[in-house]
Order: C-alpha cells, then structure tokens, then sequence
C-alpha cells in the first residue's frame, strides 16, 4: 500500500492514495497505521478517492472530485478535520490530482473549498461555525464552561482562567453525554492578547493533538462571543505552531501551513 505523510502545525495524518474507491479499511487497520510505535504513528487517516465512486459523498461529486475520507487514529470515521483538508489539498497539488488555486474537497461535512499556491500556506473556507449553547467539562478535577460549536462535527470550546500549559489531558475530559453523543472534541484556551489565544485541545477519538483546524474555529469563536465580537481574525497559538482564523459572519476561514514530509510502501 502506498503512502504519504503529512502535518499541519504538527497536527499530522497519514495519507492513502486510492483513487478508485478499492481500498477496504476496517478500524484495526487505521489504528495500526497510526500507531506510534507498532505503526507509521499519526493523529488520523486520509484515504483520498474520488467523490463520485464514494456513495456517502456522491451528490457533492459535481463541486468536489476527491473525497477526504478522514478516520480518527481509534479508527472510526469523522464529519470534517480543518488541518486534514488543508493537508489533503496540498498533497492533492503535489501528486498532481489538483492544480493550485482554489478548488472544492468533499468531506462528510459538506463540500470545502480551499486555496493554496505551489508551496505555502493553505487556506479553507471552514463554513459558518453554529453556536448551540453552552455546556461543562471536567478536566485535572476542575469544572470549566464553554460554547457548544458545531463545525460539522462537535466542539466545546472553553476560555478559562487557568493556564492551559498546566493542564492534564492524559485521559478524556468529562462531558455531558445528552449534549454530545457522538463525543466531542474539547479545547481548553487562555486569551493571551487582543484577538490571540492559546489553545490545547483533545480530540475524540485520538486524544491530545498538537493541534486541531476545527478546533481553532471553535476557539476563535468562543473568544470572540467572550469579547462580544462577530467579526474579525484571532491568532490562536497551538502546541504545533500558529494558524490564524478569519470570522466574517457569513463564513469562517482557516489559514496556517501543511507540511509533507514522507512518502513510501506501508507493509500490511
């Protein structure tokens, strides 16, 4: 099986060309893969095939031809990943299935149209992120409250007082099942200037990351709703590096660096 390896702020993916739709991935196999130390080692899986042969997907085949078929590193599948799009599309470029400019990705979560030159940052349009209310977390024995974002997939972004450097996110933080059924993923921030938080964040199915593109949304937005803001770009600095979110009310983007580093022949 071939394969690519790629980052975006240290949030990293490894990627499967299969351009026909052949290739079968159950959740042991995706969770060897991203295994750090019996496998490659990352934070997920992007398959890249086309839309039109993906059933799930193959009414954005008219706006998109490749489909970012995205797996947690447990294995199971997720609605969107805002550094996975921004990987992908860059790795779309590089092996030639795209041009650079902008062009639509198809994900789970609707189409994402992105944007990148031959190198360089790549920039997604994220959507209008959806406040659904607040919930609670429980993280290192202390209760926070948050915003209940929804990016395409669930978020609970939480500004708090405490430094988010001294936090443990060795295990799952606490949540509230009714509200997030499917899980969620949960950012913790500290506000570090005008517009300019400081994010960690654990993610469903794959714990701490180094980074999260949803997540950054997710936070912008908490931070902006705590300023009494709608408008505007937030820095949000991530364990991995720095990416920049734009909020313009009818949409959000997403802008940072997506970084391959390997490729080569995985041994099943």
């Amino acid at each position: 099986m071939r394969f690519a390896k790629g980052h975006g702020t240290e949030n990293d993916f490894v990627i499967l060309p299969d351009p026909d739709g052949e290739l079968e991935l159950p959740a042991t196999l995706v969770a060897a893969i991203c295994d750090r130390r019996a496998g490659i080692g990352a934070d997920g899986v992007l398959r890249v095939t086309r839309t039109e042969l993906s059933p799930e997907v193959a009414d954005q085949a008219g706006d998109a031809e490749w489909f970012m078929d995205y797996r947690n590193a447990d294995g199971g599948s997720a609605e969107m990943c805002g550094n996975g799009v921004r990987v992908f599309a860059r790795y779309l470029v590089d092996a030639g299935l795209a041009r650079a400019g902008e062009f639509g990705v198809a994900t789970r979560a609707g189409v994402r149209r992105v944007r990148l030159a031959e190198t360089g940052d790549v920039t997604v349009d994220m959507g209008l992120p959806r406040v659904l209310g607040r919930s609670r977390t429980v993280v290192s024995g202390r209760e926070y409250g948050g915003l209940h974002v929804d990016m395409g997939n669930p978020h609970l972004a939480c500004v708090i007082g405490d430094p988010v450097a001294q936090l443990d996110l060795g295990r799952q933080p606490a949540f509230d099942p009714e509200t997030f059924p499917k899980g969620v993923n949960i950012e913790l921030l500290n506000a570090v200037g005008p517009r300019r938080v400081l994010m960690r964040v654990f993610e469903r199915g794959s714990g701490e990351t180094r980074s999260c593109g949803t997540g950054a949304v997710a936070s912008a937005v908490a931070a902006a709703h705590l300023a009494g803001e709608a408008t505007g770009t937030w820095v949000v600095e991530v364990l991995g590096g720095t990416v920049t979110v734009t909020l313009d009310g009818q949409t959000s983007y997403l802008a940072g660096p997506a970084v391959l580093v390997a490729s080569g022949d995985l041994d099943l």
